[in-house]
């Protein structure tokens, strides 16, 4: 089975779980967008915590595991947005097949896109 796949299944396994222990209201789609983004925002933070970035206190040394698991935390809740919005393990590769395309043609400076041009940043050295 596509891992990519995998993943997305299980996470809808678990939201239905989830949806039915804890009786959740019937949130529109933009309110789930908003909740599923302002988790991942709090897993970033954790995440941030793990590798010392308050630069006015001690650092602490890295726990690969609990950094493994901060970035899983971000997936559950990244996975959890493309289903409610209803985006599929294929239409998401098929969607970062594009942009990745297009991020290399922007560090090569073949974009379209403003901004990323060569020739404009030599023109304003």
């Amino acid at each position: 089975m596509d891992r990519l796949q995998h993943i997305f299944e299980l996470q809808a396994r678990l939201d239905a779980e989830i949806e039915k222990n804890h009786r959740l209201p019937e949130y529109d789609l933009p309110t789930w967008v908003q909740k599923e983004a302002l988790a991942i925002i709090a897993e970033l933070a954790e995440l941030l915590e793990e590798v010392n970035f308050k630069w006015w206190k001690n650092p602490h040394p890295l726990n690969r595991d609990a950094l493994k698991e901060e970035l899983a935390d971000i997936l559950h809740f990244f996975v959890s947005m493309c289903l409610k919005v209803g985006v599929s393990a294929e239409e998401l590769y098929r969607a970062y097949l594009t942009k990745n395309e297009e991020n290399f043609r922007r560090q090569r400076g073949l974009s379209s896109r403003g901004g990323y041009s060569r020739l404009e940043g030599k023109l304003n050295e």
